[in-house]
């Protein structure tokens, strides 16, 4: 499989297959495919594995692409604004994301539910205790809200991270909440809690999650009517 991202602040990764090859998405992100592609749709591993991964913030069913002759291309769109990361999988990494990070992967990929098992990850992590896991090999794409600025830890490294700017991570980078220090800190400052990560292993973090992007925006709608 060869792969091309293209569409600057609004990309589109187009995937060029040969026959037998197979990539699979999420439901909805598959923009365009040439005329010699099969489509088929399963949970991809059985109802509970698909279920699992639907607490993720992801969906139940998988479509699968696979090409019935050589040079067939396959197009997957970002839905916001940002990045299209791609990740090869070697079988010894691991990485963890945020929910709804997955794009589109290779066949080969397994993707999983993460849960953090830490009460302060679990209950203050914002943008919620159960992640995505991707592993085995093969290339996976990821959706980066914003930029992306990659950071690799060294061992016993740290970093303070507001935890929706976390998009993925090495599955050897340890994270957990801390709540901010001071009172004023906690009621004019960035917010009650900092996640905190440490190394060794490289983190992704995004410039811009979605989130924010939706609260920098409510000022300028349109405001109901009071009549």
């Amino acid at each position: 499989m060869e792969y091309e991202i293209r569409g600057g602040a609004f990309p589109m990764v187009i995937c060029t297959l040969q026959k037998g090859e197979t990539m699979k998405n999420e439901t909805g992100a598959m923009a365009f495919m040439t005329s010699d592609m099969e489509m088929d749709t399963n949970t991809d591993g059985g109802l509970l594995k698909g279920l699992g991964r639907a607490l993720s913030g992801d969906t139940l069913f998988f479509n699968f692409f696979t090409a019935q002759s050589d040079n067939q291309q396959i197009g997957f769109s970002s839905c916001t604004p940002g990045k299209i990361m791609a990740i090869k999988l070697d079988g010894t990494n691991t990485i963890i994301g945020q929910k709804n990070a997955f794009l589109a992967a290779e066949k080969s990929v397994d993707i999983d539910i993460h849960i953090r098992t830490r009460l302060g990850a679990g209950i203050f992590g914002g943008e919620g205790f159960i992640l995505q896991k991707f592993s085995n090999t093969g290339i996976v794409f990821l959706e980066i809200d914003g930029e992306v600025i990659e950071h690799d830890l060294q061992p016993g490294e740290k970093l303070l991270v507001d935890p929706g700017h976390i998009a993925a991570m090495e599955e050897s980078v340890d994270f957990d909440i801390e709540r901010v220090k001071g009172a004023k800190n906690i009621m004019f400052g960035e917010g009650l809690f900092f996640a905190r990560i440490q190394g060794p292993g490289k983190v992704w973090i995004q410039t811009m999650p979605i989130s924010r992007l939706a609260e920098s925006l409510i000022p300028y709608l349109p405001k109901p009517d009071s009549k």
